[in-house]
Order: structure tokens, then sequence, then C-alpha cells
């Protein structure tokens, strides 16, 4: 994969806009400053001429293919990129063959590409564990899922992960600038565009600079050229969006704004509305397992102890899913869906831990009571660790009346249950127990 094609058939109008505008340095590239500003983590990388193994994760067009090219590129080494949906084993061996090949013959460090890494199974990443240890390669995966969850512990292990993050309007508005000033196909065409039009293409990639010059590269196609120019309005950008493929291919921003809208349906207790959402990513080839994570942090976070087993339920299909696959895991994501849009909801559970990290980043250096510490040695119970602790099953109803925060934050409430399902049974119980505790 050749990312960084200097010949003349770089500029070739036969290559979308995205590739043939892709960055080839550091300097040229837009967006992530947090990994490859001045002083930053990536940029040390390069000037430092060291490599590691990385996986880079967020969602699509914000740089991440372009990043690994990059890296190769400054640091001169052999660069193979592969996607995970279509090679496999065979494919790994031969080029850990010829990394091999490049450090014993030539002195030359080689880096492994692979895009959407998370599709690898078990077996596809044990097989990389080996070279990436010994530094036969340097891996640089891309993901758009968590790799907590999707890479195997071992090659997570091995590797530094870096969060890309959804580019701002600012830099969506950069690149077009850059693809307008330097593209040479589209400087032949002379493209006049509006404010409007602009804002447009900007608000509608959301984020995705690849899908901000293909919303660009399609409005040019559109337009007629007359007296030299090509003017883009306001009804070319609504006529390229209807027309363009990316209404839903999980680059553009329809990919979540139809997520939220499942996720959104499910929290507003509207099953059909979250069966049609559910209906149109499936029908758009989305992952389910994708669409299972969502649904098992929706059970706590929105439903929580209002239904407790909504919460099993979601994970055991997250299990089942996983197991059978497409096509039968549409109907196992039907019932999760159901279940949770017509389960009571309740998002106290989220709503006390969000409240309490809060407390405990401002009040780190409290104290823990003496009571409730631990006192595993003479010497600590000598200090009072432990000291007057009430063992709770020793008394009616297993409750007792015991300070259980710091002395400054004695009196906060965390967790308010809601008067729904089985949520209100917790509410009325824990009602009873404030006021003994305060009494």
């Amino acid at each position: 994969m050749d990312l960084f094609n200097t010949d003349a058939a770089a500029d070739s109008p036969e290559r979308p806009l995205a590739d043939r505008m892709r960055p080839r340095s550091l300097s040229d590239f837009i967006g992530q400053e947090h990994l490859v500003g001045e002083g930053q983590i990536l940029t040390r990388l390069v000037g430092g001429g060291s490599s590691a193994s990385i996986i880079f994760w967020g969602p699509p067009g914000v740089g991440k293919t372009t990043l690994a090219g990059i890296l190769a590129n400054e640091l001169a080494a052999a660069f193979f990129a592969i996607s995970a949906v279509t090679s496999g084993l065979a494919d790994v061996r031969r080029i850990m063959h010829q990394a091999r090949v490049n450090r014993s013959a030539h002195d030359k460090r080689t880096i492994l590409f692979i895009d959407e890494i998370h599709r690898f199974n078990k077996a596809q990443q044990d097989a990389l564990l080996h070279a990436v240890e010994d530094g036969t390669v340097s891996l640089i995966g891309a993901t758009t899922e968590n790799p907590s969850f999707e890479v195997i512990a071992p090659l997570l292990s091995r590797c530094r992960v870096f969060r890309l993050e959804k580019l701002e309007n600012r830099h969506l508005e950069r690149i077009l600038d850059r693809a307008l000033e330097l593209d040479p196909v589209l400087r032949e065409a002379n493209p006049v565009i509006s404010d409007s039009v602009r804002e447009s293409i900007v608000h509608m990639a959301a984020g995705d600079g690849r899908a901000v010059l293909n919303l660009l590269e399609f409005c040019v196609q559109l337009s007629e050229q007359k007296d030299g120019r090509t003017v883009i309005d306001d009804a070319t950008v609504e006529e390229a969006l209807k027309k363009q493929s990316f209404i839903y291919d999980k680059k553009g921003d329809a990919h979540y704004d139809t997520i939220s809208a499942f996720i959104k349906t499910v929290r507003g207790s509207d099953p059909d509305g979250a069966l049609y959402w559910l209906a149109r990513m499936l029908q758009a080839g989305e992952d389910p397992l994708f669409i299972a994570r969502r649904l098992v942090v929706l059970a706590s976070e929105d439903i929580g102890n209002a239904a407790p087993t909504a919460l099993v339920l979601a994970q055991a299909a997250f299990q089942a899913v996983h197991s059978i696959g497409m096509p039968e895991a549409r109907i196992i994501l039907a019932q999760a869906t159901t279940y949770l849009a017509s389960a009571p909801k309740s998002n106290a559970s989220y709503q006390g831990v969000s409240e309490a990290l809060a407390d405990a980043a401002e009040t780190s250096s409290e104290p823990v009571p003496l009571h409730l510490r631990n006192a595993p040695t003479g010497l600590m119970k000598e200090f009072g660790h432990g000291e007057g602790y009430k063992y709770a099953h020793d008394f009616a109803g297993g409750f007792v009346e015991q300070q259980g925060l710091p002395d400054t934050l004695n009196e906060k409430v965390y967790y308010r249950p809601k008067d729904a399902g089985a949520e209100a049974q917790i509410k009325q119980r824990l009602e009873q127990w404030w006021k003994k505790r305060r009494t």
C-alpha cells in the first residue's frame, strides 16, 4: 500500500481527492494536536528517530491511516499495509518473512499497518505477538472500536494506545482550503463556494476529514463549469447528499446520527422506533457487536436498578451475538432492544457515580475514617485502624448506623433511586435507613 506515491499518477483525477490530498509529513497533518503538536508524543518519536508499536483508536476520517504512513515515511521504514477485513494469516506470515529480511540483510526497520485490527480474530492476533515482541516489526493498528474489548491483552500490552478525536470544524475548514489551494484537479475546475455552502459541507462531514473531501469532490462533479468557473450552490450540496453513498457507510455523520437515534429511542421507551433504527443499521452492514455493546452500556446507564435483569439480558445478548453472528444475530438484538426499550428507566447509578467521581477528584487527600481502615497487623490496631467498626450482620436487618464517607462529605447523597420498577423498592428501603443514619 503506497500512501505517498510521488510519480505523475499521484495527481491523476482517477484517484479520489481524499487520496490525492493525503498529507505526507507531520507538518502537513491537520488535527490531533495532542499527538502531533509541538513537543507532543508522535512529534517526539519522529524527531528521535524511534518507532513503537501503536494502536490508533478513533472514529473514521480522523487520520489513523495517514499517521501510520507518515511515521513510516519520516522514519524511512519499509511499510506494509493490510486490512483485517481482507487479509489473513498467510499475508501476515509473508510480511513477517520480508521484515526479517529487511532487518538482517538491509538493517531496515519495518512497519506493519493493520486497518480495522479489531476484525482480526484471536489466532490472527496471536500470530503477531512474537514479531512485535522481538522488534521484527513495529505494529500500527487502526480501530474504531475500544481496543480493550477487541485487541487481545498480550498484544495490547505490547502497544501504546493513542486516542484520536473527531476533527473540529476549524480542522475541516483547513482541510477544505488546502485541497482548493493545492489540488491541481480542483484548480482546473476553479470551484466557487459561498460561505453557506462551505458551512454546509463542513457541517455534514461531522468531524470526518475524508468525508469533507469526498463531499467537496462530488459537488464539483455535479456542478457545471461556466466561464472557467464551477459554481457550487446550496442545491448542489443537497443533491450530493442525496446521491452520495456515505448516507450510511460508517464513515460519515449518518453513522453517528443513526446510532444516536437508536439509543435515544431505547432510552425513550419507544420499542417501535428502536426496532426501526436497529433495522436501518443492520441493513447498512453495521457490526452487530457494536450495537450489542451499546445495549450493554445502556442497560446500566439508563435502566440500572429499575430493572436489574436488563444488564444480565444485555450481556447475554452480547455473548450470543458474538457466538452466532448474522443473520440470526438480528433476532437476538431485536429481543434485547425491545426488552430494554420496554423496561422501566433510571439513571440514578450513572448520576451517582458521576457526582462521586467529581468529589473524589477534589478530595483525594481526605483520610479514610479509622473505623473503616484495614487492620491486618497488631501495629495498625494500635494506631486505631478498624477501631469502632460495627459488623453489619450483627444487627437486625443487616443494617447499622455507621459513617461511610470522609468527614467532609458525610452528609452527601450520591445514589438517589427513582420511583421506577424495582428501584422504587430500593428507594423505600434506603429512605428508612437514611432516617436512622441521620437521627
